[in-house]
């Protein structure tokens, strides 16, 4: 109950101070590429749930819906912008919506696209899949797009195991200090 609190006041918070932001970046999405300026993506949720997430639309139109590490040359298929979406983590801010209507929390698990199905077997079997995904969680911290799934499955667990309101802040520190720096982003 307090972290759903704490994630409806910072969310509501966020959401006003991203306003400007979230507005330039639809602009320069629309601008740059044509297409709607967020994709919708089916994500797997808390108790292996699917549900819709936004994100501001970095690849073309008609890019399979897979892992970007699983394309055969990902480049290929980034918007103008793309690329610069995607390292900024400026794609990631529609998700503020997810938090707001309760489909993820700040920190968690980073949810699983529908067809993971390796990430979703080694989540469940663990128990992680009884958390609600984040924007940003320990796995994201620890290496991101690099991390192969049972790094990341053990992280989680890591997560599940110690979660708390400080450890979450913490998650959020290193997330801001990560995102400044560019770390671990592929692509």
């Amino acid at each position: 109950m307090r972290k759903r609190l704490f994630d409806l006041v910072m969310g509501s918070g966020a959401l006003v101070l991203c306003a400007l932001p979230l507005l330039v970046v639809a602009l320069l999405v629309r601008l740059t590429s044509p297409g709607p300026v967020l994709y919708w993506s089916n994500r797997v949720g808390r108790h292996n749930h699917i549900f819709r997430m936004p994100k501001f639309r970095s690849m073309r139109v008609g890019t399979p819906a897979v892992a970007t590490h699983l394309l055969n040359n990902p480049e290929h298929y980034l918007t103008p912008i793309g690329s610069f979406l995607r390292k900024s983590s400026l794609d990631e801010l529609p998700q503020l919506w997810s938090i707001l209507v309760g489909d993820m929390s700040f920190v968690g698990p980073r949810p699983a696209l529908f067809n993971q199905d390796d990430l979703i077997a080694q989540r469940t079997a663990q128990g992680v899949h009884e958390l609600m995904p984040g924007l940003t969680g320990w796995a994201q911290i620890n290496g991101r797009d690099e991390l192969p799934i049972p790094e990341k499955v053990k992280l989680d667990v890591e997560y599940l195991n110690q979660h708390s309101l400080w450890f979450d802040l913490r998650i959020l520190w290193l997330t801001v200090v990560k995102v400044f720096r560019r770390d671990g982003v592929s692509h």
